[in-house]
């Protein structure tokens, strides 16, 4: 590998990781805003869109470690926006699932959320959008390979 390559390779790193940043600062305000937290957010978005779901797999599906997930539970629980519920065949399992309250909140800010989102987007194409989406997935799974052999 050239150093070329690896500085075009370290330049890229950075301007991800600042988009990133930049787009998930704001996003993190808005949800602020509406008295959450980005955790807790997710787990509501997770719920509201998929249903109910074990409290086992919430972690994996928002990236959360379990341990926190308790604690976020808990929270939202406090809040009446998830109730847990348990599972009818496995007892060691429990569910999450959005309250009414929870429902309606997200009713309320999902679509504003939605929409900064898009704005930030929009700048570019479709075209443009699918080719990062594709890229991107590429760069990840190679990663994700890359590290699986080192563990």
């Amino acid at each position: 590998m050239s150093n070329r390559e690896q500085e075009q390779s370290l330049k890229l790193f950075i301007v991800l990781s600042r988009a990133y940043r930049s787009i998930n600062d704001h996003m993190n305000k808005h949800i602020h805003h509406h008295g959450l937290n980005p955790t807790e957010f997710a787990v509501l978005e997770l719920l509201y869109h998929k249903g109910d779901q074990p409290l086992q797999q919430i972690g994996d599906k928002i990236l959360l470690a379990s341990g926190s997930i308790t604690y976020v539970v808990d929270k939202l629980e406090q809040k009446e926006l998830i109730a847990r519920r348990a599972c009818a065949t496995d007892r060691r399992v429990t569910y999450a699932q959005i309250t009414d309250k929870g429902t309606k909140l997200l009713e309320k800010i999902f679509p504003g959320h939605a929409e900064e989102l898009h704005h930030m987007i929009s700048v570019l194409s479709d075209e443009e959008k699918e080719a990062c989406i594709e890229m991107l997935k590429k760069v990840g799974l190679n990663a994700r390979n890359i590290y699986k052999g080192k563990e």
